[in-house]
């Protein structure tokens, strides 16, 4: 019989930093890093712990429709929050991962509180607060979780619009990542404005 594995305590990282003196604790996350179109984009958010949204996971582990319900609670109850978007002319120019830290110090930059510690899934940060990088943070943090529906969403409805503007790509099901549709759309149309010419090129021929 297979043994069913513990849930996960989603406030460790948090209680553990708060035992070390810390009081207003961020999370931050990143959605798109894999898209071969369209911007990264981060979120960063601190919350309540003492009043949680229900239901927050890490946001590739949820459903669209509870990812949706999820997105206005969490921003409702945050006690700040932002998302930054990084365009696809600038991962271009500095590499996805360049262009994901400088989306998550701008999002970090732009919160109306200043916190006294950021968890981070993964990534290590090069900035004024003090960083806690934590591998697959976004399903062991519930402030990371937070960050991660808010970026996630805010990306997905951006790809919503892209996909009226340039409909034959099929962006509002893939959004943006590189599906067997999107690949032969890609091929059979040719890149759009908002498609990552490093990243194309595996496909079609780009223009320097």
């Amino acid at each position: 019989m297979k043994k069913e594995k513990a849930p996960v305590d989603m406030l460790a990282y948090e209680h553990a930093w708060q035992e070390r003196g810390a009081l207003l604790i961020a999370g931050i996350d990143e959605a798109g890093r894999g898209p071969l179109a369209g911007p990264v984009v981060a979120a960063c958010c601190i919350m309540p712990l003492d009043d949680l949204v229900e239901g927050v996971n890490d946001s590739k582990q949820l459903t669209e429709t509870k990812r949706e319900k999820l997105f206005p609670l969490i921003k409702e109850k945050a006690i700040a929050y932002s998302i930054v978007e990084v365009n696809e002319k600038v991962i271009d120019e500095i590499n996805i991962l360049n262009a994901t830290k400088q989306a998550m110090r701008e999002c970090l930059d732009r919160l109306a509180v200043k916190p006294d510690v950021v968890l981070i899934d993964a990534v290590k940060l090069d900035c004024d607060t003090k960083v806690d990088a934590i591998i697959k943070g976004d399903a062991l943090s519930y402030t990371i979780a937070c960050a991660s529906v808010l970026a996630k969403v805010h990306r997905d409805h951006l790809m919503l619009e892209y996909d009226e503007i340039y409909p034959a790509y099929g962006f509002a099901k893939h959004k943006g990542y590189g599906t067997k549709q999107h690949i032969e759309a890609l091929q059979t149309v040719g890149p759009c404005p908002i498609h990552r010419r490093t990243f194309i090129g595996h496909f079609v021929d780009v223009d320097e």
